[in-house]
């Protein structure tokens, strides 16, 4: 894919907000047009775990189907997970990386194919930095404050004690947005930082239903503007899939009988409203 780097004609209103507004911004790719999307930044550690993996993956599994664009860093382990996992469920994503955004700046390899993967599906990739600046200590900081600036909410999955990653959870308080954080074990050092947020007043995350209703969705309003030829029924069975979970446990929380309730999932799978995959039920 031939680059096509540029400086963005005008600075997003809400980064004006911010201290230290960036001055210019270097784009590739096009910024969201929709007034009425919402903007989720997810950080977490490179030195992810399999328990902070699948919390991403599941959490934004469950925001398929709603106006909502995933923020992130472009970096190796949770901000990757991130980026792919909105792929994946047909989201808007953008990328901040803590470099330049040309292919000699973006390292390693990896993230800038991932990138090119970013920019087929209409996301961007976007920087401050000039587009052939490296990586360095201090650019990291720098980015968050853009990544929290540009952002609605920020979703920490994981963070040491002395992680990066707290930094754009301070920035994200500091300006007023809403920061939500996936709880961890005592026993975990990656969840030392993060179980540290909610001791200071940060939201706990324990599912996609508690990131929508930060955002303000109302998830019926919603369904009934993204599934317009389903029925009321179907609707319901949607707004209860708001993660991907096994038949059995959908069963338990479905009011009728398992004919009915295997029925509608016929009828949502063949209007391409639904797929399981191993073993679950999820949104398209």
């Amino acid at each position: 894919m031939v680059q096509k780097i540029r400086v963005l004609s005008n600075i997003p209103e809400r980064l004006k907000e911010i201290t230290d507004p960036p001055k210019k911004l270097y784009i590739e790719g096009e910024l969201p047009k929709s007034p009425d999307l919402k903007y989720l930044a997810v950080v977490g550690s490179r030195n992810f775990t399999t328990y902070g993996k699948m919390a991403c993956q599941q959490i934004i599994s469950g925001l398929a189907g709603y106006p909502i664009v995933i923020i992130s860093g472009l970096a190796l382990g949770i901000d990757a997970i991130a980026h792919e996992a909105a792929l994946k469920n047909g989201l808007l994503t953008m990328a901040l990386p803590g470099s330049g955004i040309s292919e000699k700046a973006i390292a390693p390899k990896t993230n800038f194919l991932l990138s090119r993967e970013i920019l087929k599906r209409g996301g961007c990739v976007l920087s401050e930095l000039e587009p052939e600046m490296p990586a360095a200590v201090w650019t990291f900081p720098r980015r968050n404050r853009i990544m929290a600036g540009l952002a609605d909410a920020v979703l920490l999955i994981e963070a040491k004690e002395k992680s990066g990653t707290l930094i754009t959870a301070r920035l994200a308080m500091e300006y007023n947005r809403d920061v939500l954080v996936i709880p961890g074990s005592i026993f975990s050092e990656t969840s030392i930082g993060t179980n540290k947020l909610l001791k200071d007043g940060a939201h706990p995350c324990l599912s996609a239903k508690e990131v929508l209703e930060m955002l303000g969705f109302k998830a019926q309003e919603t369904l009934a503007k993204t599934y317009e030829n389903c029925t009321d029924k179907e609707k319901e069975i949607l707004e209860m899939l708001y993660e991907p979970m096994p038949k059995e446990e959908l069963l338990q929380k479905y009011p009728g009988s398992v004919t009915d309730l295997n029925m509608f999932l016929t009828l949502l799978e063949l209007k391409g409203h639904i797929k399981e995959t191993m073993g679950e039920i999820r949104k398209i």
